[in-house]
């Protein structure tokens, strides 16, 4: 197992049920694969350096979470298939 980050910008225009349900879908993608998330961290609206789909502003949040090396490819996927988020990015912490 391996410590990753993970941080998503999420659609600004999602009200807060909607931002809850896609994080919890992304932590239970997450727990699926036999990973586990030690941390949700949301840092709320920021306004971005340029235009994502037609948007200035988007909502942060931070995942830290442990997986295997196997399953970041298949949650990357699913990531980029999940309308609401905008960006992500997956990093390896050591």
């Amino acid at each position: 197992m391996r410590t990753y980050e993970l941080v998503c910008i999420l659609h600004p225009d999602l009200d807060e049920t909607a931002f809850n349900d896609t994080v919890e879908k992304i932590k239970g993608w997450i727990s699926e694969s036999e990973g586990n998330v030690e941390s949700v961290d949301n840092w709320g609206r920021r306004k971005m350096a340029y235009m994502i789909r037609k948007q200035l502003e988007g909502q942060y949040v931070l995942l830290n979470a442990t997986m295997q090396p196997s399953a970041t490819a298949e949650l990357e996927r699913k990531l980029r298939l999940l309308e609401p988020v905008m960006r992500h990015m997956l990093v390896l912490v050591n």
